[in-house]
């Protein structure tokens, strides 16, 4: 039987368009552990294909050509401690967006844009919760204000606003 995705490979791969993709993968592995499976060089000097495995995927990366526009992307990633990761990823020139907090459905994470304009969520697992009291959770103020500040700093940091713009959270059954 012939698989959906060769062997190690996801079947959904996010692709990063970015003007350095060199220094791009040298951030991830440093700021997330990345292992770097290829680094394709082309004639003119740029990189026309790169690949990077973070846990369990892969992501793609090559270089923009100068009339393409800039493509920042929206990545989420989750490592062991995602606070000593947000924190390795300034170290590696990243910007923290959004700071670390606890969500209502059991992740620990902020937000950090990396020097070439990637947005990654960085998140660790911390408690196994089940949809119903997650929904249950977001009423308290300590899940509420997390959700609030994650809107409004991502909203700020993608307008271009001194300040965002959060809307509290409806249950789907509502």
């Amino acid at each position: 039987m012939t698989h959906l995705a060769p062997e190690g490979y996801t079947s959904v791969a996010p692709w990063i368009v970015t003007d350095d993709t060199g220094a791009l993968l040298d951030f991830i592995t440093a700021a997330f552990g990345g292992e770097e499976l290829a680094r394709v060089p082309l004639e003119d000097g740029t990189i026309g294909h790169g690949e990077i495995r973070v846990g369990d995927t892969v992501v793609l990366a090559f270089d923009r050509r100068p009339d393409w526009p800039a493509m920042p992307s929206l990545l989420r990633v989750y490592v062991p401690d995602a606070d000593a990761a947000m924190t390795t990823a300034v170290t590696h020139g990243a910007q923290v967006i959004t700071e670390a907090a606890d969500s209502a459905w059991g992740d620990r994470g902020g937000r950090v844009q990396d020097p070439f304009g990637n947005i990654w969520w960085v998140m660790s697992r911390v408690e196994d919760i089940a949809p119903d009291r997650a929904w249950q959770r977001m009423s308290e103020p300590k899940y509420a204000d997390a959700m609030r500040m994650a809107q409004e700093t991502l909203d700020a940091a993608l307008s271009g606003r001194a300040s965002g713009v959060a809307s509290p959270p409806q249950h789907p059954t509502e």
